[in-house]
């Protein structure tokens, strides 16, 4: 029986490829070059390469074909475009580089935690005790990790470490806790705010207290209703501020715990030993924020003198284009012309006051006081100080009303041999409620606020915006006209046209 060299050959070649396919698999399932799979690496590249040299002619014939020219160009062009798309997949893995195109830049880090956490002192270890990462953690870790090589993520399987899950106390899987030395803080949700507010607890020593006055009917940091101040307390203490109230009327100095003390919307006068208290703490380099609704009397009028401040008992009208299109109203400003302080440096969305009254800076400053005029109404405003009885037209009158802009808010500084007294005025209190605290800036305006005054000025910041609610409500009337129009109207009206056509060119 006579061999055909060339089919031997030919079949060898065969043989060799699938060896040395087989050695590259068995080596990738391996990771490592072991010698069966450099034995069949080696035997099958061999058996290929003598299969090509013995049957050279037989395929330089192959490749001068012209139907294996254009399927030789078809393969440099696929491959070509493979190398691009592997070369551009790479250059993204090094130098990665996300867009955020959502309104509120809800997948970007907001610039409060960017603050914190690349100014982070201290070592912070993110130890999460699952199994499988958390997919919302795992998808946020990398961005902290990014501006902090002192921020650590470790995932720990309970059941290979019980020792490390009875230390930290974890019950259940998915638990995540953050560590600084001998510091722990659990972390109650998976989102930006509640990290970073996480990461400040656990890598701050110090616990700053913000005491707020009542008993002159006050907003209540207990009620959850549109007008209490149930989320101040809470995002005060999501910032690692400790929170409480106190009764000056039963005090005989302001606690000397209190960093802050906050008058948030008296209905009521202050009675004068209150406001000698007040004065006290200020004079020996306390910080104070006053919020003051219209038409009301806190009798602060000598205290505020000694500051160069000076409150208004009126009410701003805005008649701007921008209030005239949302129907906000006429009493509710939208203020966006912010003085240049850094409380309001790094804010560039506008506030909204539901009703507010002038504060400004006196005529005859002092020269041992700075003030800023922090809020401004706009050139279309006024302050009204005498509304139309019975809801009539109001209207500027310039022997008894200011034109715009008005301030709304002043701070106010000044030294006490080593310490700074600071004090802070704004003609309303509505803008940190319930109701209204997450409206556009308001929570940035207050925040601030408190961070100024407690000399934590690195908190200062454009905080984490929530999303905002897109779902559209239909009427059953607008439900109905719709199911109309989508599913019976706009496919028959297709269908007939449809028909129309065939018939006309049958």
């Amino acid at each position: 029986m006579k061999i055909n060299k060339h089919e031997l050959f030919k079949t060898l070649g065969w043989l060799g490829g699938a060896v040395l396919l087989a050695g590259f698999i068995r080596y990738q399932m391996e990771a490592t070059l072991r010698w069966p799979s450099k034995t069949m690496l080696i035997g099958g590249g061999a058996l290929l390469a003598a299969s090509l040299a013995m049957n050279f002619r037989a395929v330089r014939a192959f490749f001068s074909r012209r139907g294996t020219k254009l399927g030789a160009n078809t393969l440099v062009l696929v491959s070509s475009v493979a190398a691009i798309l592997a070369i551009l997949n790479l250059l993204g893995y090094r130098y990665h580089k996300r867009f955020d195109l959502t309104t509120e830049k809800l997948y970007t880090l907001s610039d409060q935690t960017r603050q914190i956490v690349s100014s982070l002192q201290k070592d912070v270890r993110i130890l999460e005790f699952a199994k499988e990462a958390n997919a919302q953690l795992a998808g946020l870790i990398p961005e902290y990790r990014s501006l902090s090589r002192r921020v650590a993520y470790e995932r720990i399987d309970p059941e290979e470490h019980p020792d490390l899950a009875k230390q930290h106390a974890i019950a259940r899987l998915g638990e995540v806790v953050l560590t600084t030395g001998n510091r722990t803080e659990r972390l109650e949700e998976f989102t930006e705010q509640a990290i970073t507010n996480t990461i400040l607890k656990v890598s701050r020593d110090a616990v700053k207290t913000v005491c707020f006055v009542e008993g002159h009917g006050e907003k209540s940091l207990n009620s959850m209703e549109g007008d209490g101040y149930a989320l101040v307390a809470r995002g005060l203490r999501g910032e690692n501020y400790q929170v409480k109230t106190i009764n000056l009327v039963t005090e005989k100095t302001v606690p000397g715990d209190c960093t802050v003390v906050v008058v948030a919307g008296p209905t009521a006068g202050l009675f004068p030993q209150e406001v000698s208290l007040l004065t006290s703490f200020l004079d020996a380099g306390g910080k104070v924020l006053f919020l003051l609704d219209p038409f009301t009397t806190p009798n602060l009028d000598s205290l505020l003198a000694a500051w160069n401040i000076q409150l208004g008992n009126d009410i701003l009208i805005e008649q701007n284009l921008f209030s005239q299109l949302t129907g906000t109203g006429p009493v509710v400003p939208l203020i966006g012309d912010y003085g240049s302080h850094r409380i309001t440096e790094r804010m560039r969305a506008q506030t909204l006051f539901r009703q507010a009254r002038s504060v400004r800076a006196a005529s005859t400053p002092k020269p041992e006081v700075d003030t800023v005029e922090l809020l401004k109404t706009s050139e279309q405003s006024w302050a009204e100080t005498e509304l139309p009885k019975g809801g009539g037209r109001v209207a500027l009158d310039p022997a008894k009303d200011t034109k715009g802009p008005v301030s709304i808010g002043v701070v106010a500084s000044k030294k006490v041999q080593e310490k700074q007294a600071r004090l802070v005025v704004i003609g309303d209190s509505d803008f940190a409620t319930n109701a209204d605290i997450r409206q556009v800036a308001n929570a940035d305006l207050f925040f601030n606020t408190i961070n100024w005054l407690a000399e934590d000025e690195d908190l200062i910041s454009v905080r984490p915006k929530s999303p905002t609610n897109r779902r559209v409500t239909l009427t059953q009337a607008q439900q109905t006209l719709l199911f109309w129009f989508a599913l019976v109207l706009l496919p028959g009206a297709v269908i007939l046209t449809g028909g129309y056509i065939w018939w006309k060119h049958r």
